[in-house]
């Protein structure tokens, strides 16, 4: 298994944690509109890493087949972040905009702690 799958296995792992952490906190305290923000854009963001690692499959069987190699989708990925921004400027009873842009970002933020946490364990 190339080395960005398993990374994403063990990433989407810690986000499907870190939502189940978001419902309880929807469902159990006040602030729910700030707890379906991070929900949306957390999801956001988990459909943007998936994308990137089918993208990153695609991008490697083409190079490796000699092809010309096409982007990885960064328009696709920013479109998917403008939706959620608009569904939460369209709804803001329901979603905070800050809370789903910092869920937008809650991905990158995983991937550089298991970075962290994976390169520790390889030196021990």
């Amino acid at each position: 298994m190339p080395e960005y799958r398993s990374m994403f296995t063990r990433v989407r792992s810690y986000i499907f944690y870190l939502l189940a952490i978001f419902v309880l906190g929807w469902g159990f305290t006040s602030y729910q509109d700030v707890f379906l923000g991070l929900i949306l854009g957390t999801s956001l963001s988990l459909i943007n890493l998936w994308l990137l690692v089918k993208r990153m499959d695609r991008f490697s069987q083409q190079f490796d087949n000699g092809k010309v190699v096409k982007s990885l989708g960064f328009f696709s990925r920013v479109a998917t972040a403008i939706l959620g921004v608009l569904i939460a400027m369209e709804y803001p009873q329901y979603l905070h905009l800050v809370s789903v842009i910092i869920g937008l970002m809650i991905t990158y933020v995983v991937i550089m702690i298991d970075f962290f946490i994976e390169h520790k364990n390889s030196h021990n």
